[in-house]
């Protein structure tokens, strides 16, 4: 007779499993070892109690003398196929065995009412992740990690989360990266051990040397078998040391929302990386630590700079008669206050490449981008100015910042002023708050109305180089001005763009003229080519996250060479239904390298690409594409793009050359 308490599941038919074998079946969560042995069935534990080998994956084997035994696939632990007991075992040792009933041709086996889960580590840390305001976790589910997985998936279901499953860790990091250089919030990225957690690293290097908040939960061997050079087993602290402001081993005895609160603590006002190793065993150990939250533990309250350089700086603009204003990426969060001080003093503003689009170019105080990926407007200002104030700038050498010239700089980072070099003035302080102190009772005199006539002579000027350059044809493809000038004049006043590395990323700097609120987000001082289209996938994230983001329209720019690194990452994108459009400059050749090549007098070598049809792959993908190849055909296949439902790209046929 049936023991009515339990739960009969069924888990297969009797024509799947022949005669002496045996298979991994699931019942509930339950995986269970079936067994068709001796005209009989049985079901057992399918974890092997040495390291949990998955039973149903070996075999039945006879031994020496003549009796069969189920063997484990790992390390070849033998087991009674009918009892589950193992040799000269006694009656309290071997698998747990669950109860088997054969109904016509269907397999049922019993099991136990589901009790109430216990709560674990796993959960305890999740939930004080969820209350620093974790909301998006980019990785993968596995072996190693699949007891913090549970508690992501938990809080996913109560709708306190967001899971993106991609395809390799590596694009996970640069989606998290991304998303905290949008938000300056920090998203998480989930890996195993060993190759998944290394695979983070070259994403986690952008988010460092980018000042991006990024979260890194990377699963760990068993606590059991640190050390001696198990599978997968390496040294994740060494790893991870260089990397990472903070990083932490989640141990049974670890204080765990404490652990959680700290790593949160750490992204966030740090702006940096920040690491947590769950070991196997650790992630399920029962817990009844209460989460922690942020209450009491950030403060908020900008440093204002000094009486003494605000006065100082009034004086030096006092006396200026071609001031200019440089802002660079630590600048975004003072937008509206530095666009004031501009208009308030009429001064031209350049930006960085990675503050392209905190002022727009239809402004009329904007001068474009500054260096390499720049516009000669902006190098005209610079080399005509007598004073340079820095807002939020990093001084790299891709920028070209005139360092002979008075400087007065201004960050929130003490070690960010005068870094590299002695500027006159260096300022302490919140960014936004010295914008309104400038102003403020200014007493300037200052004669620069001048220097907006000059700017929108400049612009004049450029716009119409950029129509000259719009008729170059050497018939290999379409100009990247072509491409950029419809796409200025498509898109949202909101959008926000991912730019990768390459020919494609000088292009966009030099010919896309931002408006409205646009953003930019691309791998600064790593560099690192694959960065676009992982960035979209954070980018999208965190329009679905935070509110004043939410609508925008992602769109992300890349090569052949870039897209091709994590091409498979569209399958993604066609997963969680994201609304990004991909525009990809295809000219089959790695074409910065192949310039640089010639440019250093060696021959070009080796930058010659082969490559599908992007555009049918992404239809093959379940998505959207189109290919271009006339001048005239860019602008119809981009407003499809943007209107589309799901990703798309718009892969555009380019001469290397025209860029």
């Amino acid at each position: 007779m049936l023991n009515q308490e339990l739960e009969w599941i069924s888990v297969g038919h009797v024509d799947e499993l022949p005669e002496g074998r045996i298979k991994t079946v699931t019942a509930r969560t339950t995986s269970l070892c079936l067994v068709h042995f001796d005209g009989q069935w049985a079901a057992m534990d399918n974890r092997c109690p040495h390291q949990k080998g998955p039973l149903g994956e070996g075999s039945i084997e006879e031994g020496i003398e003549g009796k069969c035994w189920i063997r484990c696939p790992w390390h070849g632990w033998d087991f009674d196929p009918l009892t589950g007991k193992p040799p000269g075992g006694h009656e309290d040792t071997g698998q747990q065995m669950f109860p088997v009933d054969v109904r016509g041709n269907e397999i049922f086996v019993g099991l136990e009412q589901e009790p109430k889960r216990d709560r674990t580590v796993s959960d305890t840390i999740v939930e004080t992740l969820v209350n620093w305001g974790v909301k998006s976790v980019f990785g993968m589910v596995g072996h190693s990690n699949l007891g913090l997985s549970e508690a992501i998936r938990l809080a996913v279901g109560h709708g306190d989360m967001r899971f993106i499953g991609i395809r390799h860790e590596g694009a996970a990091a640069f989606a998290a990266s991304a998303y905290g250089k949008l938000t300056g919030k920090p998203a998480a990225c989930l890996t195993i051990a060993g190759p998944g957690a290394t695979n983070l690293l070259t994403g986690l290097w952008d988010a460092k040397v980018d000042r991006a908040p990024l979260l890194a939960l990377t699963g760990q061997v068993q606590t059991q078998v640190f050390g001696p050079g198990a599978f997968q087993d390496i040294d994740l602290a060494s790893a991870f040391q260089a990397v990472s402001a903070f990083s932490q081993t989640v141990l049974n005895s670890s204080n765990h929302a404490e652990l959680a609160s700290l790593a949160c603590k750490s992204a966030i006002v740090e702006q940096d990386v920040a690491h947590l190793i769950f070991p196997d065993d650790t992630q399920t150990i029962p817990s009844q630590q209460v989460a922690a939250t942020p209450n009491g533990r950030l403060a908020a309250v900008p440093v204002s700079p000094s009486k003494k350089d605000i006065l100082t700086s009034k004086n030096l603009l006092n006396n200026a008669k071609r001031p200019i204003l440089v802002l660079g990426h630590g600048a975004y969060q003072s937008r509206d206050q530095i666009i004031a001080f501009a208009e308030s003093t009429s001064m031209p503003v350049l930006t960085t490449f990675k503050a392209k689009g905190i002022i727009p170019d239809n402004h009329p105080n904007a001068a474009g981008v500054l260096g390499r990926s720049g516009t000669p407007i902006a190098s005209w200002f610079m080399n005509e100015t007598d004073l340079i104030i820095c807002l939020g700038t990093s001084f790299s050498n891709h920028t070209g910042i005139e360092r002979s010239k008075p400087i007065i700089q201004v960050d929130h980072e003490r070690m960010q002023l005068a870094k590299f070099h002695p500027v006159e003035l260096p300022i302490w302080g919140d960014i936004g708050a010295f914008c309104e102190a400038m102003m403020m009772d200014t007493g300037c005199n200052l004669q620069t109305n001048s220097q907006l006539e000059e700017l929108k002579g400049r612009w004049k000027i450029w716009r119409e180089e950029k129509s000259q350059r719009l008729v170059e044809n050497r018939g290999k493809g379409i100009h990247s001005v072509s491409i950029f000038q419809s796409l200025s004049k498509l898109v949202p006043d909101d959008a926000i763009f991912a730019v990768d590395v390459g020919n494609n990323t000088y292009s966009f700097g030099r010919y896309f003229e931002t408006k409205g609120t646009q953003r930019v987000l691309m791998s600064g001082y790593l560099g690192s080519i694959g960065f676009g289209f992982p960035a979209a996938l954070g980018a999208w994230a965190a329009t679905q996250d935070i509110d004043a983001l939410k609508g925008r329209k992602i769109i992300s720019i890349s090569g052949d060479g870039g897209f091709g690194q994590y091409a498979m990452e569209f399958t993604t994108a066609v997963k969680y239904g994201m609304d990004i459009t991909h525009i990809l400059l295809h000219n089959s050749e790695l074409g910065k390298i192949s310039k640089e090549q010639r440019a250093g007098e060696w021959p070009v070598w080796e930058t010659d690409l082969v490559n599908p049809s992007f555009a049918t792959f992404a239809r093959l993908c379940g998505g959207n594409g189109e290919k271009v190849t006339k001048t005239e055909e860019i602008e119809g296949a981009i407003e499809r793009a943007l209107t589309a439902t799901g990703p798309s790209v718009v892969e555009i046929m380019t001469d290397p050359e025209l860029v």
